[in-house]
């Protein structure tokens, strides 16, 4: 865990800012995709082209950031939330839809706001607690799992969706729990310098 700097509202027109703002953007017309695709139960290949679209624009916004050399706290604060509206929401319009079972995407929605809720505790003290590589691995199953979801191919195949979001239950609540022993750590580390 290290201090960072404030935010700066100038940062928020950097390109990689700009990506992750208009993936938060487009997010809601995956969501309207998946619910019109109901009679399916969510699966088209519209579906899934707009969100690998989606989450190509997670990995460009880092490669931009990272290359530009403007890494920035906005960027930092911006792109989980951009993963997380994303996920969360596809997840359950494919609940709604009775693609995928509930149980595991609550066990994921919890899981993300009691992480991003101690990550915004820590940040208004200052502290920045940096994220895995596992976790970054956590995001990327969880796309998987929706991906297989949305796939045409497997709509009559319910244990492939199945599968894969109990997958990403099982590494989201793992790395959740390395967030936090991390979190704890850090606190207490700043606490007694």
């Amino acid at each position: 865990m290290s201090h960072v700097e404030t935010y700066s509202w100038s940062d928020l027109r950097l390109p990689a800012n700009l990506i992750t703002l208009g993936r938060i953007a487009a997010s809601p017309v995956l969501f309207v995709l998946i619910l019109a695709a109901s009679d399916s139960r969510g699966t088209s290949w519209s579906v899934l082209t707009v969100g690998l679209v989606l989450g190509a624009s997670d990995y460009y916004d880092g490669w931009v950031a990272r290359s530009s050399g403007s890494v920035s706290r906005w960027g930092a604060f911006l792109d989980p939330l951009a993963d997380k509206v994303m996920i969360l929401g596809a997840s359950w319009c494919f609940v709604a839809v009775d693609r995928l079972f509930w149980v595991p995407v609550l066990i994921i929605s919890v899981r993300e706001l009691l992480v991003s809720a101690a990550r915004t505790r820590w940040a208004r003290e200052g502290l920045s607690l940096p994220a895995r590589l596992l976790a970054k691995y956590k995001t990327l199953l969880q796309g998987a799992a929706l991906i297989v979801a949305a796939l045409p191919p497997l709509e009559e195949h319910d244990w492939a969706p199945s599968l894969a979001i109990w997958l990403a239950v099982a590494l989201t609540l793992y790395t959740g729990w390395r967030y936090m022993a991390d979190g704890r750590a850090g606190a207490i580390a700043a606490a007694d310098q």
